[in-house]
C-alpha cells in the first residue's frame, strides 16, 4: 500500500536490507492462519538537536524477545542487533519521524507443533498521529480485554489485536472516534491499542496490570508523574467511577498522548488545557525529542 511502502521501500528481514516489494511471506505460515506472530510498535523522533533518535529501543526489543519466549517462537537476534538494523532501515528509507513495526512470524506449519525456527522483520513509515490531534469521543465497547488465563497477556500477539479491530471497528461505525475496552469483571481496562488514565480532584488512576499490556508509553507516563510530583493510583476502576472524573487520556507507542472529550454521552467537565494529561502531553513530547525541559510545579 501507499501509505505503507513504494517501489524504492527498503525493509530488514533476518539480517538483509531488502525491498519491500521484493518479499513474500508463506501462505502456509500459522502465523497468517492462527495469528501466532508477535511485534512491537516504535517510534523514532526527530531531536531538537536534528538528528534520528529511536525512543525507547531497549525497552522495546526486550519486550519483543519476552513476547516471543511466552509464544515459545524461536528468537535468535540480540537487542544490539535489532536496534543497528533498525536504524539502517531509518537511513535507507530516508525517515526521521517514523513509526517502526518489528514482526517475528512463523514458518509454514499447519500443525500445533513448535516450530524450530521464525522470522524477523523490520519495517518503518512515516505516520500522522494515530489517533488523530483533536479531543477523542470515546465509547465503552460491548467487547471486553481477553481471558488473561486464557492468554499470556502481557505479550504484544498478533492474534490479540482481533478483540482491538472489533473494539475500535464498533466504536467507529457508532460515531466514536475509540473504543474502551472493560476487563472479563467489568472494570475499565485499555483502549485497543493504548493504554488510559484519568483525573479527578488533582489525582491520576489508571488500570493496573493483570488484564492489560502494560505499555512502554504508560510506563513512561508513570515516569512523568513521579518528576512532577503528580499522585497515580493504579487499581480496578469502573465505568461508572470514570464518568464522575474530570478528565482522561490515552497513551500508546502510535497514540502518543491524547486527550478524551468524552466517555459514551459524558463530557469531561475540566479544559484539556488545564489538565494534568496536558502537562504530561507537553512533557512526553519533550522528552522524545530530547527537548530540554525543566520540571516545572504542578499547582493541583
Amino acid at each position: 500500500m501507499a501509505n505503507y511502502y513504494n517501489e524504492n521501500t527498503v525493509l530488514w528481514l533476518d539480517g538483509k536490507l531488502l525491498k519491500a516489494s521484493a518479499t513474500k511471506v508463506d501462505l502456509y505460515s500459522q502465523s497468517l492462519h492462527y495469528g501466532y506472530a508477535v511485534f512491537e510498535g516504535i517510534r523514532s523522533y526527530r531531536t531538537a538537536a536534528g538528528t534520528t533518535k529511536i525512543f525507547k529501543p531497549v525497552e522495546h526489543y526486550v519486550r519483543l524477545a519476552n513476547s516471543a519466549k511466552a509464544l515459545n517462537m524461536p528468537y535468535g537476534y540480540s537487542t544490539d542487533q535489532l536496534i543497528e538494523a533498525t536504524y539502517q532501515v531509518l537511513e535507507r528509507n530516508n525517515l526521521r519521524d517514523a513509526y517502526i513495526r518489528p514482526v517475528v512470524y512463523s514458518p509454514a506449519n499447519m500443525s500445533f507443533n513448535p516450530n524450530t525456527e521464525s522470522y524477523t522483520v523490520i519495517q518503518a513509515w512515516e505516520m500522522a498521529p494515530f489517533l488523530g490531534e483533536k479531543l477523542l469521543r470515546v465509547m465503552t465497547s460491548s467487547f471486553q480485554r481477553p481471558n488473561p488465563k486464557g492468554f499470556k497477556i502481557e505479550a504484544k500477539a498478533s492474534g490479540h489485536y482481533v478483540n482491538s479491530i472489533l473494539a475500535s471497528q464498533e466504536a467507529k461505525a457508532q460515531g466514536y472516534d475509540e473504543a474502551l475496552l472493560t476487563d472479563i469483571n467489568g472494570f475499565i481496562a485499555e483502549g485497543p491499542g493504548a493504554n488510559m488514565f484519568f483525573e479527578k480532584d488533582g489525582r491520576l488512576f489508571t488500570p493496573a496490570t493483570g488484564n492489560i499490556l502494560p505499555g512502554i508509553t504508560r510506563a513512561t507516563v508513570l515516569e512523568i508523574c513521579r518528576e512532577y510530583d503528580i499522585p497515580v493510583e493504579e487499581g480496578q476502576f469502573t465505568p461508572g467511577q470514570l464518568k464522575t472524573a474530570d478528565a482522561a487520556f490515552f497513551c500508546g507507542t502510535a497514540a502518543e498522548v491524547i486527550g478524551w472529550a468524552s466517555i459514551d454521552e459524558y463530557r469531561f467537565p475540566k479544559p484539556w488545557p488545564a489538565t494534568l494529561g496536558r502537562k504530561i502531553q507537553s512533557a512526553y513530547k519533550d522528552i522524545v525529542t530530547e527537548k530540554q525541559h525543566q520540571p516545572e510545579t504542578i499547582t493541583i
